[in-house]
């Protein structure tokens, strides 16, 4: 089958002087990439994409860490946060006694718990360090997610739309061991991070996507990168995170990681434009973030994905 690419022209601002590579691929190059695990339409015409934004700039931490060792608090949602979507669960009820913990776990990762008896199936919003996503209570007000950390000592705040909340602090001592990238959006943007480990090409061992997303396990014994998501998609415009883990301290081989974002161009996103958030934590520093505002092609180049080669740098892993 012929491979075809297409290089789209851009016009917009890069600001900070990072040059992004932008690529559209059509339905038979995406065929080749990734056989039969996505369904992609018949269409292969140059377009051009009107506008590319890029920005970045230091990530910094509003949140006060708690003074305390403790691992359960209660609290109202920080009155800073933005304010959430209105609910569309059952009605709230005035007295809820909210309690969150949260207990770090393999991988550099966070087991997150809540309990909110009197407000079961609520949109809630999760925020841990700059990453944000939305989740749903059961039909008891319970929710158990895990998170990857962003910080060794780890807060999140689980906020309602009605203002309650609580937050909940954990200790996560082998955050060192990993480096992480996050993509997060918003609604049906249909972003993805793809990771080509050691010069893997697409649909090999190597290829680390939502596709193929291997499990902590690669990670604790060395063997490579493993990918997450977190957000809860049932729900109206839901904030999407996805994070790519890398054990950087354990790797059993040197070389480079290939990092890119993808974005399929679908009936939900066609025309519009689009916007994440990527936020990079590599070589125990501080998450640094940037900013992408891209214009997707009119509803004809449905099928077709763009390719973002540099929003994410890649990865150099060295053995320790």
């Amino acid at each position: 089958m012929k491979r075809t690419k297409e290089i789209l022209t851009t016009a917009g601002t890069l600001i900070c002087a990072v040059a992004i590579g932008f690529v559209m691929q059509n339905s038979e190059a995406a065929e080749q990439r990734y056989g039969d695990a996505r369904p992609i339409a018949d269409h292969g015409a140059l377009l051009d994409v009107e506008s590319i934004t890029l920005t970045s700039g230091e990530f910094v931490n509003t949140i006060a860490l708690p003074d305390t060792d403790a691992q359960l608090f209660k609290a109202s949602a920080p009155q800073s946060l933005p304010p959430a979507p209105e609910s569309h669960g059952a009605a709230v009820v005035a007295s809820c006694d909210i309690e969150a913990t949260a207990r770090a776990s393999e991988a550099a990762m966070v087991e997150l718990s809540l309990e909110a008896s009197c407000l079961p199936n609520e949109r809630l919003t999760v925020h841990h360090n700059g990453m944000i996503f939305t989740e749903t209570t059961d039909d008891e007000g319970q929710l158990n997610v895990t998170v990857p950390a962003l910080a060794e000592q780890a807060v999140f705040i689980l906020a309602f739309g009605n203002g309650d909340g609580a937050v909940a602090q954990t200790t996560v001592p082998d955050l060192a061991d990993y480096d992480r990238v996050v993509l997060q959006w918003k609604g049906a943007a249909g972003f993805e991070i793809h990771a080509r480990e050691f010069g893997a090409d697409y649909g090999e061992e190597g290829h680390v996507w939502s596709g193929a997303p291997r499990d902590m396990a690669a990670a604790v014994t060395g063997k490579g990168g493993f990918l997450t998501r977190n957000g809860n998609t049932d729900v109206a415009e839901p904030l999407m995170a996805e994070v790519y883990s890398f054990p950087v301290s354990t790797a059993t081989r040197d070389g480079d990681i290939a990092l890119s974002v993808e974005a399929e161009v679908s009936q939900a996103n066609c025309g519009l434009e689009i916007e994440a958030q990527a936020l990079e934590l590599r070589d125990q520093g501080e998450v640094t973030t940037r900013n992408l505002t891209l214009a997707v092609p009119d509803c004809d180049a449905v099928g077709n994905f763009l390719v973002l080669n540099n929003l994410l740098q890649d990865l150099k892993v060295a053995q320790k």
